[in-house]
């Protein structure tokens, strides 16, 4: 069966990603796609050392700033090994970053434009660890709200 797509269409994803012991991304953004992350899921298979932490960032256009391509984080977890952290906080992001605007945001126009998503840099939802021995399983929920 095709997954719907196309202006106005909502789809619920899953991505399983197995023994990531690299940076990994788990949303590349898509330009006019609003991205609504359901839950996380990370189980921890090894550590170099039990202080050893992942790190869930979003990179993109930084609002307090006015620039592109931050990494900022939004979770940060230390799993021993065999055990499981779940986020499930709900979050939004949008698939890419402005244009027209520098700065701070400020008013309503700067808001309208984040929506917009005019400009050329995609946004992403990325996983990184400690140490590249370092080895995780992540599940990844998400809604793909697409706009183009």
């Amino acid at each position: 069966m095709a997954i719907p797509t196309g202006s106005g269409t909502e789809t619920l994803h899953t991505h399983i990603f197995k023994d990531v012991d690299a940076t990994q991304t788990l949303i590349l953004g898509a330009q006019h796609h609003t991205y609504s992350v359901i839950s996380l899921t990370v189980l921890c298979n090894v550590l170099d050392a039990t202080a050893d932490t992942f790190t869930i960032s979003l990179i993109g256009w930084d609002s307090h700033a006015g620039v592109s391509a931050q990494t900022m984080e939004i979770c940060r977890g230390n799993p021993q090994v065999g055990q499981t952290f779940i986020w499930n906080d709900k979050f939004s992001f949008f698939g890419f970053e402005p244009t027209g605007i520098s700065g701070a945001f400020g008013d309503a126009a700067y808001q309208i434009a984040l929506a917009a998503q005019g400009g050329s840099v995609a946004q992403q939802l990325s996983f990184s660890q400690t140490h590249t021995s370092d080895d995780f399983d992540v599940t990844l929920t998400y809604i793909d709200q697409d706009w183009t």
